[in-house]
């Protein structure tokens, strides 16, 4: 079995320093991946985090108490890696609800121990987990846009790709990020579409430890990857549909992100009918079947509109059946 060191090396994503909103504007237009580093620097959050894990937490406790977020939860043994058992029928963690504090404490805790369980809370609203966050930690370059929040330890997110675009700002901890182009959906090796970690399908690929003979292609997308790692107070702009894996590199780490859309209409308005069309094009079928696919899930839809994780797997499944 290969390691990361017997792949080629990805290159670094680009990076600019202290950006503003019509900076942030033209980089979106070359639909790249792009670093913007101390993009939150001047961030009260960034700064308590600086000054140590128990000043961020201390922080985050200075806030009135919010909603009761969803956590998970995985054995010492996963190695922090949340994926699947190892014949892919299941997930190799669990899903609860707790108290953010007594969740927070348990992060200062663990912290010295040589391996903890894996735990994080990951894409709550930040206006309902920590009210009053928001306001005091602004991100100028996306107004307007809801910001959610991921907490945890160290811990390996799988690529991935988000059916939107997306922003996301390191306040403590480091992460490292690895990317691939939308274009790398085969080399990649997705899993099962019924089941998945959080959402869309993820990489069935161990990237720190690659089964070549399982997966040769992941050479090959190893070769166009791009990566970076970052601290407290930069973010990172990751286009629509690039695949990502994400690797929280400390044993207390704080990211919001904000994912969102304006494209024009018919290409992605952020309603289900283009967000699966587009899922299902990025999965390589043609715009003809998407627009079949998107069709056919359409007539299933009787009251409340399903989440369009949902929906992506049902214009799969419908898809497989005509291939």
């Amino acid at each position: 079995m290969a390691t990361i060191s017997d792949l080629p090396r990805p290159s670094p994503i680009r990076e600019y320093d202290r950006i503003d909103a019509d900076v942030f504007q033209e980089i979106r237009k070359a639909a790249q991946p792009a670093v913007l580093r101390r993009l939150a620097a001047d961030w009260p959050s960034v700064q308590a985090a600086r000054r140590g894990d128990r000043e961020l937490i201390d922080y985050l406790k200075s806030f009135p108490p919010g909603s009761r977020p969803s956590a998970i939860l995985g054995a010492p043994e996963i190695g922090g890696r949340f994926f699947y058992n190892d014949d892919a029928t299941a997930l190799n963690f669990q899903r609860g609800v707790t108290d953010l504090d007594p969740f927070l404490d348990r992060l200062l805790r663990d912290r010295d121990e040589p391996k903890p369980s894996a735990m994080a809370v990951q894409s709550e609203f930040v206006a309902k987990l920590l009210p009053g966050f928001e306001s005091a930690n602004r991100l100028d370059v996306l107004p307007g846009v809801k910001p959610r929040a991921w907490i945890g330890n160290r811990i390996q997110v799988a690529p991935h790709y988000d059916l939107q675009e997306n922003i996301g700002v390191v306040v403590g901890g480091r992460r490292r990020f690895t990317l691939f182009p939308p274009d790398q959906l085969p080399n990649l090796y997705p899993g099962p579409f019924e089941l998945t970690p959080a959402g869309t399908p993820v990489s069935m690929v161990d990237p720190h430890n690659p089964d070549l003979d399982l997966y040769p292609r992941f050479v090959d997308a190893m070769r166009v990857a791009q990566q970076a790692e970052l601290a407290p107070g930069d973010a990172i702009y990751i286009p629509y549909h690039w695949w990502h894996g994400v690797d929280s590199l400390e044993p207390v780490n704080l990211f919001i992100n904000y994912w969102w859309s304006d494209a024009p209409a018919g290409v992605l308005r952020g309603d289900w009918q283009d967000q699966v069309r587009q899922g299902v094009m990025a999965l390589g079928w043609s715009a003809a079947q998407a627009d079949q696919a998107v069709a056919g899930v359409g007539e299933t839809i009787d009251g409340e509109t399903p989440p369009v994780p949902v929906l992506l797997r049902q214009a799969i499944r419908l898809l497989g059946r005509t291939r």
